[in-house]
C-alpha cells in the first residue's frame, strides 16, 4: 500500500486531468458534479481523509440533495483514503460496491521507448473526441459534455488519434501535470482489436511525456478488465492502489 500522501498527490492529479464543473467541498469530501457528462468520475462523491467521518448521516442526506439537483444517483468513489467508518455505515445499509479499478504507475526511465514512433498531439479537441466516440461506440450526445470537460483541463494536454487508410483505429489522450503524465481513454476499434494499434499508440504517447519532462506515467483502469491490465503490465505499469464506486441499493445506473 502506497503512502496516503503519495495517493492524495494521484488523486489531485486525477482531478484535474478530468475537471468536473462544479465541485463542493463537505470538510475533506469532494462532491464533483458534471451536468454536460454522465461519467462516474466526474458525478461522485470522493472522500479525502481517513479520519473525516464525523456526522455521515446529515453528509449523506446532504450530498443525495445536490446529485437529485443534477439528476444524478448519489454515488462515492472509495480510495484508500476514505474512512473505514464511512464504509462500514455503507456496508450495513447494503450499498453495493461495483467497477474496481486500478491504479497503475511506471517509471519512465525504465522504459525504452527509442523504436516509438514521434507522433505530434491533435490540436482539434472536436475531432479528437469525434475519433473516441466513434472508437468507442458512445453516443455523439456526449460530444458537446466531453468537449467542454477536455476544454476546461489546465495542465498540458495531448490528444493522439492513429489512422489506419483514413480510418480512425485507436485514440489515447494524456495530462502532463508537472512530472506525471496520466494515460487515459485507451480505445481501439472493434475491427482493429488485438493488432497492435493501441501498444503504438502508447508507445507514441509515453514517448512524447518523456521527452516533455515527464518522469512518471500513470492511469486506471477497471480491474476486471483483464487484456487492458496485460497491455499496460507489459509496458512495465505496476498497481499502486485500488479504488471502487458504490450506491445505494435500487437505486440509479451510474455511468463509466
Amino acid at each position: 500500500m502506497p503512502g496516503l500522501a503519495q495517493v492524495r498527490r494521484l488523486e489531485a492529479v486525477s482531478f484535474r486531468s478530468f475537471p468536473s464543473t462544479s465541485t463542493h467541498y463537505d470538510g475533506t469530501w469532494a462532491i464533483r458534479l458534471t451536468a454536460g457528462h454522465p461519467a462516474k468520475r466526474l458525478n461522485s462523491v470522493n472522500p479525502l481523509d481517513p479520519s473525516d467521518h464525523a456526522f455521515v448521516d446529515a453528509r449523506l442526506e446532504l450530498a443525495k440533495h445536490r446529485f437529485e439537483s443534477f439528476g444524478r444517483p448519489l454515488v462515492f468513489r472509495q480510495s484508500p483514503l476514505a474512512p473505514k467508518e464511512l464504509e462500514n455505515i455503507l456496508d450495513d445499509r447494503g450499498w453495493v460496491r461495483f467497477d474496481e479499478s486500478m491504479v497503475m504507475i511506471l517509471e519512465l526511465s525504465t522504459i525504452n521507448l527509442c523504436d516509438a514512433v514521434d507522433h505530434l498531439p491533435l490540436k482539434d479537441i472536436g475531432y479528437w473526441v469525434d475519433s473516441f466516440l466513434q472508437l468507442s461506440e458512445e453516443t455523439n450526445e456526449l460530444k458537446p459534455g466531453l468537449v467542454e470537460v477536455i476544454s476546461a483541463i489546465e495542465p498540458v494536454s495531448a490528444l493522439f488519434v492513429r489512422n489506419l487508410d483514413d480510418h480512425h483505429v485507436a485514440a489515447v489522450r494524456c495530462v502532463q501535470d508537472n512530472d506525471l503524465v496520466g494515460i487515459f481513454d485507451v480505445v481501439t476499434g472493434t475491427r482493429h482489436q488485438r493488432q497492435g494499434h493501441a501498444r503504438m499508440l502508447m508507445a507514441s504517447a509515453l514517448k512524447w511525456a518523456k521527452n516533455s519532462g515527464a518522469k512518471h506515467a500513470w492511469l486506471q483502469v477497471v480491474a476486471s478488465n483483464t487484456a487492458a491490465v496485460k497491455l499496460y503490465q507489459e509496458f512495465g505499469f505496476e498497481e499502486l492502489y485500488r479504488y471502487s464506486y458504490r450506491k445505494a441499493p435500487n437505486s440509479g445506473q451510474a455511468n463509466d
